[in-house]
């Protein structure tokens, strides 16, 4: 699905990046991202704050639960973490 991605916010010096996603006639989004020195490495507080604009984007905000952000956010954790140790993006089985 196409979108357009906005960057409102970049603080290099804070680890903090904010960013606008629009899915035309679906939602829009507004995804935080704030990194934190942490034992070995770093962690990242990600919040995202989706809005609905058609009743796709109902169906899509409902089916955003907990249960799915936590996998969500697993996979994500994953592909960020395999793209740092590789230098290249984790391309899923067949693609």
């Amino acid at each position: 699905m196409d979108a357009v991605w906005y960057i409102t916010r970049h603080e290099p010096s804070n680890g903090f990046v904010e960013m606008l996603k629009i899915t035309p006639n679906v939602t829009a989004c507004r995804l935080s991202i704030q990194l934190r020195a942490a034992p070995g490495g770093s962690e990242a507080d990600i919040t995202y704050c989706h809005t609905s604009l058609s009743a796709e984007g109902d169906a899509f905000v409902a089916s955003f639960t907990e249960s799915y952000y936590q996998n969500f956010m697993q996979e994500w954790e994953s592909r960020i973490n395999h793209y740092l140790s590789h230098g290249s993006a984790l391309h899923e089985a067949g693609a």
